[in-house]
């Protein structure tokens, strides 16, 4: 603690005690324990206290109050906790009689300011801060403190709930790891007092006629086995299996499905993964009498390990497929489709029920989906899922949600009542769906996969979120075509381009501009994964969609435009950019979509056009697509005249990224070093490239942009040039150069740059930064440049822009007198306002 801060801090527990006083903000209450946090890991604990006496008088002050704040008194638990976690310190506080004042029965356990929830808050954070250590386990165990927090399970305030049960599971893995002498033994099992108290409560609550005893005991199991996977906690589970297990039968749905999540933590730990003991038998138990809703998270649990019996594996993926399976089922004729499974783990008139009722039907489906996008979505899956028949029931969902089929089962007449138009189900199937499309063995299904996804495109009773979804699945299957061996045609894929740009075309008219958006989007992303083939190009560019796509440049809604500025820039890779264009005639010119891009970054009044149109010219200029190096310096060197005016700080750093590529992409062609980055030694490079380099730099205008972005008020543009210019410094100006750089001398490329670095060290309070030489630097001038480069002291520039912008307020000592200042004088407090 530096010496102003311990003269100031006497000043503020005095004011934080007085009680008329105005109480201190919640705020400043935590920057303060954060710094007392600080302060006990850079020194012992118990030296703190002593050297600042002030401590201990809060408490007590606190404590001879009648009634005192609750936040004060709140903050007070807090503090005592943090210092009482040192045993020294704890000993200390102990001697002074202030613990079990203030944790004990005779403190605010027992006195109305219990009511508040922030006091109850602050009492277990305290107790959890200090419970490190066997002192402070046996102050609780043996003070009767258990019976407290065992009631705080159940407060009303969640987080003082959730606090109390984390606090358990603290210490009880405190008490037996800290106590135990000998490793436990099912068979004889001798835990540490403290550790035995909690175990006789755990097991009493399950034993209890009480939901809530129960529901609290399997949460504290819950957090237990989710955070501790040590080998006791098998001793543990062998304890109270039978009773966990006897809960799967209970009516209580509560019970039943925490105890759905105790099995999913235990699954996860090593302790148990590895057994074929009693677990298993459980998580086979509860897949068998839980109801679907309560077993899909355990089943998508279980089919995600890497360790587990095979049995139990299958039986999980059974659980998982069984509402899919009743959809394929319900929609077929009699002996059509054999459905996805042989056998049901559970009675399969349980899930038909749930799929025939309106109140529970779309929530199976959208839990069921939800669980197999998360496995479609592994890199590896430990376990083959039957992608076909998948792929049919996820279209047959589809299906029944916009009326195009025609069930064959009185079952399947209901689903389809209930499911038509149901935005949720048709949005997670998409999703599912898009996921489907990574995996191979899918083609037999294809046919009616691109069926349904026009037809979702096409009707315009689609709702824009559900077309944003189906856009995204059509991009991942049509990325797919060529690969497929039932689309081995080109006249095959054709028609199916055509019928997907015909659709397109009608959506990027639509009134709806959250529909013309995503078409572009979709169009995008199209262009991404397909711009190489041919078949695709020659759809694209026999269609109007690249006209159409061009008039959403001046759409009057700002995100369309930028939409259509990113379509339109990758459009130009197909159009302009390729060797042979594959359609002749082509109408579009090069040019012109340059300067209608340029007119938006210039006079757009919107943030998003002008941010994608610095983007692509960014990616632009990243592909090579623009032209010789002469013509791409005068392309950035107006594309920077235009961006150092603009407004929105986002655009200015899309510019300097451009500098950055343009800089990589210079280097790169003159046969430099392919890590722009690295110091130019003289044997790669003579004096007179470096010269060339810096001439097409400053000719660019680079260094303008460059300097004047170093003092601009957003620090992450500064934060950008900066790291640009010493990248610049490393090839330009090697070590041997710096020195020779930094001497003094009265050349005229030297003249202004005392100016410049005063100017720079301003940082955003400097002024109307000139570019054009007025006050003595010449920015196009390519050796003012190295000069300025190998002396101006970029270091000390980036540590100043990678400060933090409250780094001096974010002081303790400017802590304190804030905490002072809030609290002001009792006289002036004690004034009438009137």
């Amino acid at each position: 603690m530096t010496r102003e801060c311990s003269l100031l801090l006497p000043r503020v527990c005095t004011a934080l005690a007085d009680p008329r006083q105005p109480c201190s903000d919640d705020t400043c209450l935590e920057k303060l324990l954060d710094w007392f946090r600080d302060l006990t890991e850079a020194e012992p604990t118990l030296k703190l206290v002593q050297d600042n006496p002030c401590l201990t008088e809060f408490f007590i002050s606190v404590l001879a109050l009648s009634e005192p704040s609750p936040s004060i008194l709140s903050f007070a638990l807090r503090l005592a906790g943090m210092l009482a976690a040192s045993e020294n310190c704890f000993q200390h506080l102990q001697q002074e009689n202030l613990l079990v004042r203030l944790f004990g029965e005779d403190g605010p356990l027992n006195s109305t300011l219990w009511e508040d929830a922030s006091v109850r808050s602050g009492w277990v954070e305290g107790v959890h801060s200090m419970m490190h250590h066997q002192p402070a386990l046996h102050f609780f165990c043996n003070g009767g403190g258990i019976d407290a927090i065992f009631t705080l399970q159940g407060d009303p305030s969640l987080f003082v709930a959730s606090a109390a049960s984390r606090l358990l599971v603290h210490m009880l893995t405190l008490s037996v790891e800290s106590e135990t002498t000998k490793p436990l033994d099912a068979k004889d099992c001798d835990w540490p007092a403290c550790a035995q108290l909690i175990i006789k409560r755990i097991e009493d609550s399950l034993q209890s006629s009480s939901d809530s005893h129960i529901i609290q005991s399997l949460k504290l199991l819950t957090n237990l086995f989710g955070s501790c996977q040590a080998t006791w906690t098998e001793v543990l589970w062998l304890g109270i299996a039978k009773q966990v297990e006897s809960l799967l039968t209970e009516d209580s749905v509560q019970a039943r499905h925490m105890v759905a999540d105790l099995l999913l933590n235990m699954s996860r730990s090593h302790v148990f993964c590895d057994t074929e003991g009693s677990f298993w038998a459980v998580v086979t138990s509860a897949l068998e009498h839980l109801t679907p809703v309560q077993a899909g998270p355990l089943a998508v649990g279980i089919l995600r390990l890497h360790k587990c019996p095979q049995d139990v594996r299958i039986q999980a993926l059974t659980v998982l497929l069984q509402p899919m399976d009743c959809i394929l089922r319900a929609a077929s004729q009699p002996m059509e489709y054999a459905g996805l499974l042989d056998e049901s783990v559970s009675d399969p008139s349980t899930v038909e029920s749930l799929l025939s009722s309106k109140s529970s039907c779309a929530s199976l489906l959208c839990q069921t989906l939800a669980h197999l996008e998360k496995l479609l979505s592994l890199t590896r899956l430990p376990v083959d899922l039957p992608y076909t028949s998948l792929l049919r029931s996820f279209v047959t969902i589809l299906q029944f949600c916009n009326g195009l089929l025609i069930p064959a089962s009185p079952l399947g007449s209901k689903i389809s009542q209930i499911l038509i138009g149901c935005f949720r189900v048709q949005r997670l199937a998409l999703d599912v769906l898009a996921a489907l499309s990574g995996k191979k063995g899918c083609d037999t299904v294809i046919g009616s996969l691109f069926d349904i996804l026009l037809a979702y495109l096409e009707s315009p009773n689609t709702n824009p979120t559900v077309l944003k979804k189906s856009f995204h699945a059509m991009s991942k299957w049509l990325a797919r075509l060529p690969e497929m061996s039932s689309f081995n045609s080109q006249w095959q894929i054709e028609k199916i381009l055509q019928d997907v740009f015909l659709v397109l075309q009608k959506r990027l008219c639509s009134p709806c501009w959250e529909v013309r958006d995503s078409s572009l989007e979709f169009l995008t992303a199209l262009i991404k994964c397909m711009k190489d083939q041919d078949v695709f190009r020659q759809s694209l560019l026999s269609s109007e969609v690249p006209k159409l796509t061009e008039n959403l440049l001046e759409d009057p809604e700002s995100y369309v435009r930028a939409s259509a500025v990113t379509a339109v820039g990758h459009l130009t890779f197909i159009t302009y950019f390729v060797p042979e264009p594959p359609v002749t005639g082509n109408q579009y010119n090069k040019e012109n979509t340059v300067e209608k891009l340029q007119d938006i970054l210039s006079t757009d009044p919107e943030g998003f056009p002008r941010r994608a149109v610095i983007s692509i010219f960014t990616k632009w200029l990243r592909q090579g697509c623009t032209g010789r190096v002469e013509d791409t310096v005068r392309f950035v060197s107006r594309v920077l005249q235009t961006v150092e005016c603009d407004l929105d700080w986002e655009v200015r750093l899309g510019g300097l990224e451009l500098v950055e590529v343009f800089c990589v992409q210079t280097l790169c062609q003159r046969d430099h070093p392919k890590h722009p980055y690295a110091p130019v030694s003289s044997a790669v490079t003579s004096s007179i490239h470096q010269n060339d380099f810096l001439q097409i730099f400053c000719q660019a205008k680079l260094f303008n942009f460059l300097f004047r972005s170093l003092c601009d008020c957003d620090r992450p543009v500064g934060q950008k040039a900066c790291d640009i210019l010493l990248a610049l410094r490393a090839s330009f100006c090697p070590s041997s150069m710096l020195k020779d750089c930094q001497g003094t001398g009265d050349s005229s490329a030297e003249h202004g740059l005392p100016w410049l670095q005063r100017t720079l060290r301003q940082g955003s309070l400097a002024q109307n930064f000139p570019t054009d030489g007025g006050n003595g630097v010449d920015f196009q001038d390519p050796e003012s440049m190295r000069l300025a480069l190998g002396t101006i002291d970029l270091i000390e520039l980036h540590d100043e822009l990678n400060k933090s912008s409250d780094h001096v307020e974010k002081s303790p000592q400017s802590l304190l007198e804030d905490i002072l200042a809030t609290v002001g004088t009792i006289d002036e407090n004690e004034a009438d306002c009137y």
